[in-house]
């Protein structure tokens, strides 16, 4: 007789992380959004954070991120097709985010006369924060579009004609041309192979079709190495006119409701961000209209540029926050020598450092946020101006590193597939890529340094005010003066001094609003400690489960 072979009893794992509300747990963020000016929108707040915390979501984000996007160059019979297809599981995601309005909450009211809402940008910031913990690839055309509005609105005829249809809070990912569509999505291609972030080695040509100027209609020659969400309704390129690099709004569909002339060549094999299709492209005398006087270009996407740099940083934020919940979910529930996880010493230290940069990345990024709200105060102008780059800097190198220390305190179960963990990692070095790497945002620190030194000058008295008598602050901002006081080392030292200004910011705002637990370590150990390779050092001092269960409640509730 043959012994009869029975699985083993699955013991001692964490349970499911999904199903519970991202917003209600997470004090940081509801306590970030109040005190920055976004309280006045709670409940659909809380609405979206139960969605994005959904177990259907977490369902749908795994299924979009193992089916992939597809591309389909030609038809059954050798017409150019030049389509992408995306499995269900996106578009349903790309619904979710729409129809909450991710897209279209700061400048829908452009449209129809309206005055923004109080707090708009830090509500859409906490939004993103959660979608982007939900599943971070779908973002993507979501903030394209969103950031795209202030380039449009540089040209009435073009805003009139396409912002009604991008600020819908609505998706509708049929490939027909716009005016048959109740909704649409913008892209963007501005990296050439030759030149990748450096604009000026543009070869893409412009020539006009028939009259030249603003809001004329163009055809463009030339390619993008990266084009982003290549589905996407219409995109904005740069090109080379008569008058200089410009700026042009390029539709998948031309005038006439011919299929525009966009060539795809392959979709980029990414390490992340793969529900999301990046494509190679080539145009061939395409449609364009200019957006802009020609040679323009630059200017008239800087505002986008500056509104995708916000949501670099707050998208790593958020998937800071994921991966630092998820650690500490699994180490409540998982014991080792008799003992949960949580109640070794050496790892409740390790998650409450984790836990003390994801409250000050989060602080910094809503404190960010309410800058753009309030661009017409010259203070919080120059906040946005001097310390989007220094945010969307730090926040974005801190990710990967955090979301790799979350992922070893699963062990194995992090590493595979099957825990959402291995797809966050290979999400986190997107955004410290997209939209300038390291090195461009400490130079365009520099560049504000030397051609606005009054918008440095405010910057640095707003923090002096803030940091009150901690002695800490008060010697990084000192180090900080000292670093301006030489401005002949300052190309040597630009990440030196963004990433100052980065940390001595994030604890003035912890030290004025964060419970002392949280405020006082950070403190310390990012400003005055010796330098560290690894989390859990230098706070054997602080109250490590204090500092958990603030970062995560132990009974939190959907």
């Amino acid at each position: 007789m043959s012994a009869t072979l029975e699985t083993h009893e699955v013991i001692n794992q964490s349970p499911a992380y999904d199903g519970r509300n991202l917003f209600t747990t997470d004090a940081a963020l509801g306590e970030a959004v109040r005190r920055e000016g976004g309280g006045s929108e709670t409940a659909s707040l809380i609405s979206f954070g139960r969605t994005t915390g959904s177990r259907e979501c977490a369902a749908l984000a795994r299924t979009a991120n193992e089916c992939t996007p597809r591309l389909r160059t030609h038809d059954g019979n050798g017409n150019r097709a030049d389509l992408v297809e995306y499995h269900p599981a996106y578009h349903e995601l790309m619904r979710t985010s729409a129809e909450w309005g991710l897209h279209t909450r700061v400048f829908e009211g452009r449209v129809d006369g309206r005055a923004p809402s109080a707090g708009v940008n830090v509500i859409r910031a906490a939004g993103l924060y959660m979608a982007a913990q939900m599943e971070a690839g779908h973002c993507c055309p979501l903030t394209m579009t969103h950031a795209a509005a202030p380039a449009l609105l540089l040209e009435p005829s073009l805003a009139k004609a396409w912002l009604p249809l991008l600020m819908q809070r609505a998706y509708d990912p049929a490939f027909e041309p716009v005016a048959a569509k109740r909704a649409a999505t913008l892209g963007m291609g501005m990296t050439e192979k030759q030149g990748g972030t450096d604009v000026r080695a543009n070869t893409t040509r412009a020539e006009p079709r028939g009259k030249a100027g603003p809001g004329q209609a163009y055809l463009v020659t030339g390619h993008k190495w990266f084009m982003s969400a290549p589905m996407s309704d219409a995109f904005l390129v740069l090109a080379q006119a008569k008058g200089g690099l410009s700026c042009l709004l390029l539709p998948r569909f031309r005038e006439d409701g011919s299929v525009n002339a966009l060539r795809f060549q392959r979709l980029k094999d990414k390490l992340g961000n793969r529900s999301n299709a990046s494509s190679e492209v080539e145009f061939h005398n395409a449609e364009a209209w200019l957006i802009g006087e020609e040679g323009r270009g630059v200017p008239s996407i800087i505002e986008m540029v500056t509104e995708t740099r916000l949501d670099c940083a707050v998208s790593s934020a958020g998937l800071m926050r994921s991966a630092l919940a998820r650690a500490i979910h699994h180490a409540r529930h998982r014991s080792v020598g008799q003992r949960l996880l949580i109640d070794h010493v050496l790892m409740a230290e390790v998650l409450a450092d984790m836990a003390l940069d994801v409250e000050a990345a989060t602080a910094l990024v809503f404190r960010l946020a309410r800058a753009f709200d309030h661009a017409a105060d010259p203070r919080a102008a120059a906040w946005r101006r001097l310390m989007t780059p220094v945010v969307k800097y730090w926040v974005t190198k801190l990710a990967p590193a955090l979301v790799y220390e979350a992922m070893e305190c699963l062990g194995g179960n992090g590493y595979v597939e099957d825990d959402a963990l291995a797809r966050i990692y290979r999400e986190a070095p997107v955004n410290a890529i997209w939209e300038g790497s390291g090195n461009v945002m400490a130079l365009d620190v520099l560049r504000v340094l030397q051609r606005e030194p009054d918008v440095a000058a405010m910057v640095i008295e707003d923090l002096g005010q803030s940091i009150g008598e901690d002695a800490h602050l008060k010697a990084g901002l000192q180090r900080i003066e000292m670093l301006l006081h030489e401005p002949r080392q300052l190309d040597k030292r630009a990440r030196l001094l963004v990433e100052a200004l980065a940390v001595v910011s994030a604890g003035a705002i912890l030290r004025a609003h964060s419970p002392r637990e949280v405020a006082d370590p950070f403190i310390v150990t990012r400003l005055s400690a010796s330098p560290r390779q690894s989390y859990g050092q230098g706070i054997d001092w602080a109250d490590a489960r204090a500092i958990i269960d603030r970062a995560y409640p132990p009974m939190a509730q959907s």
